[in-house]
């Protein structure tokens, strides 16, 4: 049996261990310190944004982003439902109400029309969202322009998912950069990552300042332990931010290979008829952190995505399906969708194929043979 090939697995340069060796021999051990302070103006200088805050993850920053925009119990939000289910969750921590927005085909992100059509139907029913949250699924970036329109004619904040954006642009403007709040991760699968990790970025300061406030447990300024607010436990420690800081030296080849993965898979599997790829829109740049595939088994003979994905299992292959809408998940089936089956049918047809910045050339043939196999193809 070959060795394991992961769908997306840590990627270390070899310079991260500088900055963790000098965390520990300075004793910048705790939470905050200087590479905190480093990581947070690597990646404002990266984004082109104003301000950042680093977090213990993206769910805490989308949590703290509701909380800066005023989000409490009652009020509705409204969420791309083809996501993970860390966009979704911290607005029911709020006592909030996600309202689920369907997807268009293009980016397989946020449609615009639903959208639109959430609003409206919602200012009708006499409860107007308080917020949008989009996502940039897979690195791809959304329609943010069209969106961005919306939001602004009905007054609107945005916070904007980026957390597998990050290196992802849209007319050459950094995705997470574009709404009120922008949220990065930077778990272990993702394109750079702090083992586990986040952040916020914005060009509003204040909503920065006020995160890194209630991030590290609403601490007031006094020589004993007082609170006027009720805070988090979620800042980034010193050591994880000395990790990032090491992967940022190396992100732009990070995105370079995840495209060249995607292009040797598009040039090895486009000729298969019923696979077809997740494409990038005119003025957008993916990061491609996971190359996706769609699979139309009226197209293929009856091949399924499943039948790939356990036939690549066998192999000991790790792919992934897309994610399940969050609309017809189990603990959020009940609240409101606006939508036209877009991204249900993507979950049913579509496939995430291994796409780590690590893959050798071995890797990638024989992810392309064990398909070739399934489908008969020398």
């Amino acid at each position: 049996m070959n060795n394991k090939i992961w769908l997306s697995s840590p990627h270390m340069s070899g310079k991260e261990f500088e900055y963790v060796k000098e965390a520990f021999d300075t004793n910048w051990i705790a939470p905050l310190g200087p590479h905190v302070d480093g990581f947070e103006k690597d990646l404002v200088s990266y984004t082109k944004s104003g301000y950042a805050a680093a977090l213990s993850s993206g769910t805490s920053a989308i949590h703290l982003s509701l909380i800066m925009l005023g989000v409490v119990a009652g009020d509705e939000v409204l969420c791309q439902s083809f996501t993970f289910s860390a966009s979704a969750n911290p607005i029911v921590y709020q006592g909030a109400i996600p309202v689920f927005i369907d997807s268009e085909k293009d980016t397989w992100n946020m449609c615009p029309k639903h959208l639109r059509r959430a609003i409206e139907d919602r200012i009708a029913k006499g409860k107007k969202p308080k917020a949008i949250i989009p996502v940039h699924l897979y690195g791809m970036p959304a329609k943010m322009d069209e969106i961005v329109a919306i939001a602004k004619e009905f007054d609107i904040a945005i916070i904007e998912d980026a957390a597998e954006g990050l290196g992802s642009r849209l007319n050459d403007k950094a995705c997470g950069t574009f709404g009120e709040l922008g949220v990065l991760s930077f778990n272990g699968n993702k394109i750079i990552t702090t083992s586990g990790g986040g952040a916020l970025i914005s060009n509003n300061e204040d909503y920065i300042n006020k995160a890194r406030f209630l991030a590290t447990q609403a601490r007031d300024n006094a020589p004993h332990y007082q609170h006027s607010h009720i805070g988090y436990n979620y800042r980034m420690s010193n050591v994880c931010a000395g990790i990032g800081r090491g992967q940022m030296t190396v992100l732009n080849d990070r995105v370079a290979q995840r495209r060249a993965n995607f292009e040797f898979y598009e040039k090895a599997l486009s000729n298969i008829k019923g696979i077809t790829f997740h494409q990038e829109s005119e003025g957008s740049f993916s990061n491609r952190w996971l190359t996706c595939i769609e699979v139309n088994p009226s197209e293929t003979n009856g091949i399924t995505r499943e039948d790939i994905r356990l036939t690549l299992e066998k192999k000991n292959i790790e792919s992934r399906p897309l994610w399940k809408p969050m609309h017809i998940q189990p603990v959020f089936e009940k609240y409101p969708f606006y939508g036209d089956g877009t991204a249900a049918e993507l979950f049913e047809n579509g496939l995430c194929l291994p796409s780590g910045s690590n893959l050798s050339n071995a890797d990638l043939e024989l992810v392309r043979d064990t398909i070739y196999e399934l489908f008969n193809q020398k």
